[in-house]
Order: C-alpha cells, then sequence, then structure tokens
C-alpha cells in the first residue's frame, strides 16, 4: 500500500501542517488532566477561588486552542486525502488508457471499474484515518503512560495489564481479518460484472424471458459478497466491545486501588483524577489505532488490486526512437504477417501478404472466423503481429509513434460506439477543431441527415448513454460520420455496412466515392454487394489469403469467392 503514496509527494507542505496540528491538538488533550489536577488540589480543596478561576481560564485556552488544531487538522487531513484519491484514479485511467486490447481483457471491464472506485475510496479513507491517528495515537499512548507515571506509578501496573492484552486481540482479528478483505473485493468485482452484464444485455434477457434467471444469478452474485462482509465485519467488531470491556475493567481497578491510597494519604483526589483521565486517554489511543487496524486490511487489499493495474505495463508502446512515414500519403502494406491472439492454440491470420494503395477500395470477405476484423485491427496497431511486418507509407506500424499512426486513419468499428452527449459532439468526436459545416457534411455524406433533421433538436439532440435511444443503423451511420470528419488518409470499414439496407447502403457507398477518391479505403463486408465494384478484393479463409484480384477475376478463378457470392446472389445478378 505504501508504494501508493508517492502519490502524496505535492501535498508534503500540507501533510506537514496537518501533523503540526494534530500534534497541537494532542499535546492540548495531554496538558488538560494535569490542570485539572492541579485546581482539585489547590483549589478546591483549599477553596481558593482565584487559582480556580485562574487555572480555569488556561482550560478554556486550552480546551479552545485544541478545538482549533483539531478543525484544522480534519480540513487539511481531507484535503490531502480527496486529493491523493483524485491522483490514483487520474493515474489509473491514464495508465489503461495505453492499454492494448489484451491487457483489457486481461483485467476485465467490471474489475476496472472496481478499482477505480471502490478500492480507491477504501485507500482514500485509510489515509484519511492515518493522517488523524498517525501522530495522536502514539503520542496519546506515550505521552499518557508518562505523565500517568508521574500522577503516581504505583497505578501504572493496570495499564500494564490492559495494554499487552488489547495489543494481542487486536493482532489475532487483523491476522483473520485481512485475506477475508481480500476476498471480498474480488466478490464485488463479481457483483460488478453481473450488474454490468445485465444492464447492457437487458434488451436479449428481455426478449428470452430470461430475467428471472438474472435475478438469481445477481442473488448468488450479492449473498456471497455479504456473507463474507457479514464474516469479516463480525470478526472486526469483536475489539469494540472487548476494548470496551477493558477499559471499564480498568477504570474500576484505578478506583478500587487509588481510594485506597487516599485513604492511607498515600495520594490525592486530583492525582486520582488525572491519573484516570490519562488511562483513558492512553485507552483510546489504542482504540483509536484498533479502528485503524480494521481499515488497514481492506485498504491493503485494495491498494494491491490498484498496484498489480499499474504495474501492468502496456505490451504495444512507441519505440524509443519512432520513425516519421515516407512521403506517400495512405498506402497499407501486409509483408508476410502472422498474428495470434494470447493464448490461441492457432495464429488467427498467417502468412498475409498485400498492399492497399490511396485512391484505391480494397475490400476484405470471408466466412465467420476467417480473421477479417484481426486483419484490419493490425493496421492501427491495436495488436503487435506475431512474424512479418505492417507498413503505412513505408515505415513499420511498430517503429512509428501511435499518436501520429492513428492521426491517420479513420476506424470505423463493427460494433457502433456512440457516447453520451449531443450528436454533434459525437461526430465531433472525430476531429476536436471541427466546424459547423464540416460536420454536416459529414452527416450527409454519411447519409444521417435524413433522421437528424426528423429530429426536435436536431446536431444537439442528446444521445443517452451507449445510444439506446437510436437503432442500429443510426448508430453505424454517426460512426461513418465521425470518421468522415476527420478526413484521414485511410480509411477503415470494418463490416460497418451491415445494419445499412440496400438503399442508404448504395447511396453511401456512392457519397463515399468523392469523398475519399485521394484516400486508401479498407472495407471489410459480408454483403457481396457493398464490394462488387471494389479495385482489389482480399479473400480469406480460415486466416489465410484465398485469392486476390477483382470481383471479375476472382468469379473466375477462386472458388472460395465464388461461393460466398452464389451464396448471396442469384445467377442472373451476378451475371
Amino acid at each position: 500500500m505504501f508504494r501508493l503514496f508517492r502519490f502524496l509527494r505535492h501535498y508534503i507542505g500540507m501533510i506537514l501542517v496537518v501533523f503540526a496540528l494534530v500534534f497541537g491538538q494532542s499535546m492540548a488533550n495531554l496538558y488538560l488532566p494535569t490542570l485539572l489536577a492541579d485546581i482539585i488540589n489547590n483549589g478546591i480543596v483549599k477553596n481558593d477561588q482565584t487559582y480556580i478561576l485562574q487555572q480555569g481560564g488556561i482550560m478554556l485556552l486550552v480546551t479552545f486552542g485544541g478545538a482549533l488544531a483539531a478543525i484544522g487538522a480534519a480540513y487539511f487531513a481531507a484535503h490531502v486525502a480527496v486529493g491523493f484519491g483524485r491522483d490514483v484514479r487520474q493515474k489509473l485511467f491514464t495508465h489503461v488508457s495505453k492499454f492494448s486490447l489484451h491487457e483489457f481483457d486481461k483485467v476485465g471491464t467490471a474489475s476496472m471499474i472496481t478499482r477505480t472506485t471502490n478500492d480507491t475510496n477504501q485507500v482514500q479513507t485509510v489515509l484519511l484515518i492515518m493522517l488523524s491517528m498517525l501522530i495522536s495515537a502514539p503520542m496519546m499512548a506515550i505521552g499518557g503512560i508518562i505523565l500517568a507515571m508521574q500522577q503516581d506509578a504505583t497505578l501504572t501496573w493496570t495499564l500494564a495489564a490492559a495494554i499487552p492484552v488489547l495489543v494481542i486481540v487486536i493482532l489475532l482479528v487483523m491476522t483473520k481479518a485481512i485475506p477475508l478483505f481480500q476476498i471480498m473485493q474480488v466478490k464485488i468485482d463479481k457483483v460488478n460484472l453481473v450488474l454490468d452484464e445485465g444492464l447492457t444485455g437487458v434488451r436479449v434477457i428481455r426478449a428470452f424471458g430470461r430475467e428471472p434467471h438474472e435475478e438469481r444469478r445477481f442473488d448468488l452474485a450479492n449473498l456471497d459478497l455479504t456473507d463474507t462482509a457479514i464474516s469479516v465485519y463480525r470478526l472486526t467488531a469483536i475489539l469494540f466491545p472487548f476494548m470496551m470491556l477493558i477499559l471499564n475493567l480498568t477504570t474500576v481497578a484505578i478506583f478500587w486501588f487509588g481510594s485506597n491510597l487516599i485513604n492511607t494519604g498515600d495520594m490525592q483526589v486530583g492525582a486520582l483524577i488525572a491519573f484516570l483521565q490519562y488511562a483513558m486517554q492512553i485507552l483510546f489511543a489504542f482504540l483509536m489505532l484498533s479502528m485503524m487496524f480494521i481499515f488497514l486490511p481492506r485498504a491493503a487489499a485494495s491498494a494491491k488490486r490498484i498496484n498489480e493495474v499499474l504495474d501492468i505495463k502496456p505490451e504495444i508502446t512507441d519505440a524509443a526512437t519512432t520513425r516519421e512515414a515516407a512521403s506517400e500519403q495512405g498506402m497499407v502494406e501486409f509483408r508476410d504477417v502472422t498474428f495470434s491472439y494470447p493464448g490461441a492454440e492457432e495464429p488467427a491470420l498467417s502468412h498475409i501478404s498485400f498492399t492497399a494503395r490511396p485512391g484505391q477500395v480494397t475490400a476484405i470477405i470471408g466466412g465467420t472466423g476467417a480473421g477479417k476484423s484481426s486483419l484490419v485491427t493490425l493496421i492501427p496497431r491495436f495488436y503487435d503481429v506475431d512474424s512479418g511486418a505492417v507498413l503505412v507509407d513505408g515505415v513499420d506500424v511498430r517503429e512509428q509513434a501511435q499518436e501520429a499512426l492513428r492521426a491517420k486513419i479513420g476506424f470505423v468499428p463493427q460494433r457502433a460506439v456512440l457516447f453520451s452527449g449531443t450528436i454533434e459532439e459525437n461526430i465531433r468526436y472525430g476531429k476536436g477543431d471541427a466546424t459547423e459545416d464540416e460536420i454536416r457534411h459529414a452527416a450527409e455524406i454519411a447519409q444521417a441527415t435524413e433522421f437528424i433533421d426528423e429530429m426536435p433538436q436536431g446536431m444537439r439532440t442528446e444521445i443517452a448513454q451507449g445510444g439506446t435511444n437510436v437503432s442500429g443503423g443510426q448508430k453505424q451511420r454517426l460512426s461513418i460520420a465521425r470518421a468522415l470528419v476527420r478526413r484521414p488518409e485511410i480509411y477503415i470499414f470494418d463490416d460497418t455496412f451491415s445494419a445499412l439496407d440496400y438503399t442508404t447502403d448504395a447511396n453511401l457507398r456512392a457519397a463515399l466515392k468523392g469523398e475519399t477518391g485521394d484516400a486508401t479505403v479498407v472495407i471489410v463486408a459480408q454483403r457481396v454487394s457493398t464490394i462488387l465494384e471494389a479495385d482489389q478484393i482480399l479473400v480469406l479463409d480460415e486466416g489465410k489469403v484465398a485469392g486476390i484480384g477483382t470481383h471479375h477475376q476472382l468469379m473466375e478463378t477462386n472458388e472460395v469467392y465464388r461461393e460466398i457470392v452464389l451464396s448471396q446472389l442469384s445467377l442472373e445478378e451476378v451475371a
């Protein structure tokens, strides 16, 4: 957990202020029982009103000063803890944004959300407690013992008997609690996973009438978490009644033996009251430490999970020395590329070689699982190849800066993704400084204006989270407009037109010809009608190139392509 505290380097000055204020508060608390003993012994017993008022005034000032120090310490400690939580979340988000798709798959979305929110909050909470108690509890315990011995050394055996028992119980409880807290965080991941799947897949769940199944699934995950939480909190709850039992027994022992000392004249009444106050401060200091130890195991488990994410080194990073692309704009070349997903037994792509040139449309077609989407994800370097090379403008993508490489690409994924915000903001996502005219033009090319203009607020219509208030075809057209507004050198359409009707598909492809004339266009398609006029068609079969050529060339020479075409078009349509 202490590795995370490196984020506190910006708060060193404020932490020192907190420690100074806590120190002042502790000194005030330690000084008050001594003043009280003096008032009792020298004021009340001797009936000296002047002395009582004088010392009482000093007590009020010390109390007021201690209260101000406590308020200031709480304020600055909260400021440090909240800032620390913000920095950790920011670091997590920034670090995760550099992950390849493999690392995302390894951590998991639900677990990533838990680590960024719940785990970070646990560490933030324990930091706040530590800032408040790290100085005050030891000082109150040590200072209280010293001052209690000054009042009467013979009664300190009561503390010597109580303190070791408290320490042993705290250690035993924490030894059992730490593993349970670690398990509990994993089970929070499970609850988040089931909840996320239930919300994102609500349409499928309702369509198949699986609501009772999902409710039972959530109940099982929730009850599993509840049982673990009950076990761990039942264990830690033992501390408080045990602490109060020791506290009360110690109080009884102090009064019992202290009253005997007063009867024999070996102790004054004020000294007994002061000793009792110091004993309470000592035991409350251990109570504060026990509270910290309750939060510490869960925070330690959370910190370990946060560090696990921060320790993951992204597989895809920029080379130490990057190269700029050659003058040719937009050329994509695959040279004997073989690629496997991590842990896969067989390569997804084997010995792929082809070139996609500017001003040309390169189409990729093949059966399900042929590797079409896998191939296009290698161009923006979402994954690295096992062997061979992917070149953009004559330079291996592994030698280019990722930001510079992806700035050349307009990528439209197979599954359209929209963000919460307006339609205009979603299209501008492709180009942050796009003007309204550019956004409008991109929407027109993508055939999106026909439904945008029918909406009450037009371009300023709000898109719900996940784009649930627009249809699949509308989402796809908006994602196409987002790529078009960028005006990149390379357009990648990963089965983008499958959600469109034939008329919209034809109109969109006709409009794209004039818009993407000088760019390299790579289209992954299931429909043969979408790629009939492509300059070259790459046919994939089980991750290998089964043929390359135009539609007419492949119809004459390639059996795989001919089967795909005849499965979708009649002989008359083919002719």
